[in-house]
């Protein structure tokens, strides 16, 4: 699934800094580099010197026009598409030219002709790339993402919404001033709630709006829940998608603290590692209630919206420990401007 980042318009470069973009003009690269080797071998025998030929100047072009298209990336996405697209082709072929060049320099210098035929060799493999990325992008449109983003956001909400209310009406009777301050803090949720979620969302903000959820969680459980929070180096600029955590806590709440007789405690921690924004979720785990219905729902709704989001360069990881069960979340890190 394309990530909804890369698709920000019709006709645009791709995010050349995200993971898979990267993956995908390698594996392009050497898919080329592979079929020429196999269409100027005469037989067999010629594949494999012939592949090696082509690997030695192949390789480094590819890691270097990676690198520099990693490095002029916004640069290259402020330009029209037309022009984005030549200036890559451009680029290829310099470095194209430039690999043969210092490859050749110990057996002589290479014939003009070889020069100009390796540079134009390089700008027909980013020409062809670039074709992919752009039948890519139109095969998983923003349109189509958006619709399928927005239907699983909206699978979240009736089962906030539940919980929610269970929480303000076990209120009502016994103490009706805290059952009116919880709704006014659930109408705050439900404003952020209905905006538009299809984009990305500040990590400060989805503390927040977890906060006001756990608040609400506080008054139906009371001691029974307990929070750790491990959040003194998350970085409130972060970009992430809107209701990443919420619905992490209301499962780990679910599944590990109303099965259970004695308080509970839900760790949250979150912290950034260099260009990575590292999660995690724990809850007490109970073996005789992983049967509940909604555990590897939730999961998947979130897994697939990390892919629709941020491709390959997000992942999310379950794990049993002891007698806890972990979800840890890695993205990377992206500052919200």
């Amino acid at each position: 699934m394309s990530s909804i980042e890369q698709n920000a318009a019709s006709d645009s470069l791709p995010d050349f800094r995200n993971l898979g973009v990267a993956l995908r003009i390698l594996l392009l690269g050497n898919v080329a580099g592979f079929a020429a080797a196999l269409l100027l071998s005469r037989d067999g025998a010629q594949f494999a010197p012939q592949f090696a030929q082509s690997a030695a100047v192949l390789e480094p072009v590819l890691l270097a026009s990676l690198v520099s298209l990693y490095a002029l990336s916004t640069s290259l996405a402020r330009l029209r598409y037309a022009w984005g697209v030549a200036a890559v082709m451009l680029l290829v072929a310099a470095w194209s030219a430039l690999a043969l060049q210092l490859g050749a320099l110990l057996g002589g210098a290479p014939a003009p002709y070889d020069l100009l035929r390796a540079a134009l060799l390089g700008a027909l493999l980013a020409a062809l790339i670039s074709a992919y990325f752009f039948w890519r992008r139109r095969a998983y449109s923003p349109a189509l993402a958006d619709a399928r983003l927005y239907a699983l956001q909206a699978r979240i909400r009736p089962h906030f919404l539940f919980n929610s209310l269970n929480a303000v009406l076990s209120l009502i009777r016994s103490e009706p001033q805290r059952a009116e301050a919880a709704l006014e803090d659930l109408a705050e949720l439900f404003r952020a709630l209905m905006q538009d979620n299809r984009q990305l969302s500040t990590l400060a903000d989805e503390l927040a709006l977890c906060r006001q959820y756990l608040s609400l969680e506080q008054l139906r459980l009371g001691e029974r829940l307990r929070i750790d929070w491990e959040v003194e180096d998350a970085p409130g600029d972060a970009r992430v998608p809107q209701l990443l955590l919420q619905p992490l806590v209301e499962n780990a709440i679910y599944h590990g603290i109303e099965p259970g007789l004695e308080p509970g405690t839900v760790r949250i921690r979150i912290a950034r590692e260099k260009n990575e924004l590292r999660l995690l979720v724990a809850n007490p785990y109970h073996p005789d209630y992983q049967h509940r219905a909604g555990n590897r729902m939730a999961l998947a709704n979130l897994r697939e919206r990390l892919a629709l989001h941020f491709d390959v360069e997000a992942s999310l990881e379950t794990e049993v420990v002891g007698d806890k069960f972990e979800i840890r979340i890695v993205l990377p890190y992206r500052r919200q401007e």
